[in-house]
């Protein structure tokens, strides 16, 4: 809920020094800041200030002063719902602490002479507190562990029931939530036009034109220059994605920096150190096309889509499929089937059945189905009178 009033660019120092700006331009925006009467919060775009950096520039502008990361940061807060995400953001919080604490001590130290020792403990005020965030830091990474551990347990259940994921990917607000909504049908989604509106991964179900089950993963979205910490403390959030059958990459194609855009999603999932056939058989899915006239993607493989409106779904859906039987090596066949017997009833269950015909007069059934090599081995075992051609 914050107004941009005003902004300006100007030439910095290095970030870590006392002083961002020199001598004429920190005037230049300290008067500039004075005069707009409603302002609250000023925001420095460089990745990190350190503490006393903050301290001095509040002093001299009488309003809080943010950086990249507490920006960042704030937005994670305001949209954390999982003990996941929350536990990730108390872990991206400990480094901003720690410099904290390291000026309050120095602070401490200039203003009293005598004793640096805490009530005869032999600990200093910086060695107790340091202490004791290391001691949170480790509780916050153990909790991590456990969940991730649960995570790959869960996973593991997934690929016995042999569900294809797919994980939807792509810059912060580029509508993933939206297209999910489209795929699946979920009445319970509720997209947001907002940055970072999905801070945790979430799974959803949904039926390809074969009626083939598969799971969409929603993921974190992408940032230019996400502050590297931030980076360490979500990428347990992405490592689903190395587990996906498929990626699709979403565009946002109104925005003025698309390509700016497409290059950073690119580049972070290059450092996943990703198996080189999801990057390969990725769709790219250029959104958001009703707000663009007569739109036709410049890049030969792109999808065009809205995914508000539902244009070009039934496209994706097509896509989605062909890639998916590719890259599962899931297998279209059509078998023939006695009515009597407990086929049909365990083709139903253990893979994706297609269309029946039954012919009466014989007490037997056509069946095509989609059926996945584990499945298809014990298919066979169990029934190896049965009639089976590839479709």
């Amino acid at each position: 809920n914050w107004t941009v009033l005003d902004k300006i660019i100007l030439p910095t120092r290095n970030p870590s020094k006392k002083f961002v700006f020199g001598k004429g331009n920190f005037q230049v925006l300290t008067e500039k800041i004075k005069k707009l009467p409603n302002v609250t919060a000023v925001f420095l775009n460089v990745e990190r200030i350190s503490s006393l950096t903050k301290k001095e520039l509040e002093g001299a502008w009488g309003v809080q002063v943010f950086d990249r990361y507490t920006v960042v940061l704030h937005i994670f807060r305001c949209n954390a719902r999982t003990k996941e995400a929350k536990l990730q953001i108390a872990l991206a919080e400990i480094p901003l602490l720690r410099s904290n604490l390291k000026n309050e001590a120095s602070q401490r130290d200039q203003q009293r002479g005598g004793s640096r020792y805490i009530m005869g403990s032999g600990e200093t005020f910086l060695e107790t507190q340091s202490r004791v965030l290391k001691e949170r830091e480790l509780k916050i990474r153990n909790a991590l562990e456990k969940l991730r551990r649960k995570r790959a347990l869960l996973r593991t259940q997934r690929r016995k029931c042999e569900f294809p994921m797919v994980s939807v990917m792509g810059y912060t607000n580029c509508g993933k939530t939206t297209l999910i909504k489209a795929l699946t049908g979920e009445a319970g989604i509720q997209p947001k036009d907002q940055l970072f509106a999905t801070l945790d991964i979430t799974a959803h179900a949904g039926y390809l034109p074969s009626h083939m089950a598969v799971i969409y993963v929603d993921t974190i979205g992408f940032l230019t220059d996400l502050p590297h910490n931030l980076v360490e403390s979500f990428s347990a959030t992405l490592e689903e994605v190395a587990y996906s059958d498929l990626i699709v990459h979403v565009r946002d194609i109104t925005h003025p920096e698309t390509i700016l855009q497409k290059a950073t999603v690119l580049s972070v999932l290059r450092n996943l150190n990703l198996p080189s056939h999801l990057l390969d058989s990725m769709v790219e899915v250029h959104n958001k096309v009703d707000l663009v006239e007569r739109y036709k993607p410049a890049e030969e493989n792109a999808l065009a889509v809205s995914a508000l409106h539902g244009h070009g779904l039934e496209e994706l859906k097509q896509e989605i499929e062909k890639k998916i039987l590719a890259v599962t090596g899931k297998k279209i066949l059509t078998v023939n089937i006695n009515l009597e017997g407990p086929q049909l009833s365990w083709l139903y269950k253990e893979a994706t059945v297609q269309e029946v015909e039954v012919m009466p007069e014989e007490g037997t059934a056509r069946v095509k189905v989609i059926i996945g090599s584990s499945a298809f081995g014990r298919y066979k075992n169990l029934f190896p009178s049965s009639k089976i051609s590839m479709s």
